[in-house]
């Protein structure tokens, strides 16, 4: 059978066609619909310029976010998911429901200067984890823990930060002062472009502690929690940036960019925690043969990954690197089913793992097929054995 046949009959099952066209289509209705609320106070000409005045930050984020999901890549429809789900749904939700708010507020006590403070975080944070929730329920063999939740989130984040960048650069080009216009995109688009991803990524972080293994009461605060840190974030951030340029300069500093170096050391543990697991879990076909010692560690450091793709590509270049790359995702894919077997989250069966192995088997094939035959090396203690991924077996 061919890899990409392999690769299809041991994937997750795909929604139903029914289900994707649906979930397609809502994210269309909502996005048309953010899109007309934003030209109608906007107009057409200021909101198409900011469309691409917007989209100048996503593509460093979005690579900086993926960056940090390479042990283990998530689904590219999944994280469209994200996406669209930030752009469309939550941003859709959060001008109606920030809206009719500041309404209610005004008539209830004449005073709405509260409302990005107090009603509004509460509000996006709500509809941004609610996107990162329905992965969690809908697609939870692919929601394996912190890293995932964190991968997710920045992706909401992302499209709900795109979406309201819109409305924002939209504005200042609807007030023909270039020099608004200037400090507009410099405080959202240079300056705080990981802002709502950081905040969302608190709840991705409580709801990937909370499909882990830790005790049930950490399980079930770990969401609440990091929804609350993430309005909070979002209230002080909000605060600042309506208290003058002082005030938001020294909250940047004190709080923000704290928080954002306290947010990559989470993510960087995460990650290394995820290593540690790839490498317990393929352990046990160590023992039973599917793979070598050395094989393993190239597969679980990011270390042993990189230098193995250099290996791979001075001598089996581009086509070699991609068939290096599957391998290790392939294995990877392995670890982290196992792992879900053995937190009881994915049953599996026999036969799907069977299914993953040959095609690990498959894929180290084709990849020492596209590699010279291997041959020892001379060095200072003599002839040595090629690197474990250039070996025939």
């Amino acid at each position: 059978m061919p890899v990409e046949s392999e690769r299809a009959a041991v994937a997750a099952p795909a929604p139903r066609r029914s289900l994707l066209v649906l979930t397609v289509a809502v994210l269309l209705v909502c996005g048309a619909l953010s899109f007309s609320a934003v030209t109608m106070e906007v107009g057409l000409s200021g909101a198409l310029p900011a469309l691409a005045l917007a989209a100048v930050p996503v593509g460093p984020v979005l690579a900086a976010v993926l960056w940090l999901d390479r042990h283990e890549a998530e689904p590219p429809h999944l994280l469209a998911f994200a996406f669209g789900w930030g752009a469309c749904v939550a941003s859709l939700g959060a001008l109606v429901l920030n809206s009719l708010s500041s309404k209610l507020l005004d008539r209830a006590v004449g005073d709405v200067t509260n409302t990005s403070v107090l009603v509004a975080p509460v509000v996006e944070e709500v509809l941004k984890g609610l996107g990162v929730l329905l992965l969690l329920l809908k697609q939870r063999r692919e929601f394996d823990g912190v890293v995932d939740g964190i991968v997710y989130a920045a992706f909401v984040g992302v499209g709900f930060a795109y979406l309201e960048n819109v409305l924002y650069l939209g504005r200042a080009l609807g007030d023909d002062e270039p020099a608004a216009l200037v400090v507009v995109f410099v405080l959202r688009c240079v300056v705080s472009p990981f802002a709502h991803p950081l905040f969302t990524m608190a709840v991705g972080v409580g709801l990937g502690l909370a499909a882990g293994r830790g005790p049930a009461a950490v399980r079930a605060l770990a969401p609440l929690a990091g929804l609350v840190l993430a309005v909070g974030l979002h209230s002080l951030w909000n605060a600042s940036a309506s208290s003058g340029v002082t005030a938001f300069v020294e909250l940047y500093l004190l709080l923000q960019v704290p928080v954002f170096v306290a947010a990559l050391g989470v993510a960087a543990a995460a990650r290394a925690r995820e290593a540690r697991l790839v490498d317990r879990c393929l352990q046990v076909y160590v023992r039973t043969g599917w793979l070598r010692p050395e094989e393993v560690r190239v597969l679980s450091t990011g270390s042993g990954r990189r230098a193995a793709r250099a290996a791979v590509h001075a001598a089996g270049g581009r086509a070699g690197v991609r068939a290096l790359r599957d391998f290790q995702e392939t294995a990877t894919e392995l670890a982290f089913r196992r792992d879900r077997m053995r937190r009881g989250t994915d049953p599996g069966s026999p036969e799907e793992e069977l299914a993953l192995l040959q095609r690990l088997a498959a894929e180290r094939a084709r990849l020492l097929a596209l590699l010279p035959p291997p041959r020892a090396v001379a060095g200072p203690a003599g002839p040595r054995e090629p690197e474990p991924w250039a070996r025939e077996r």
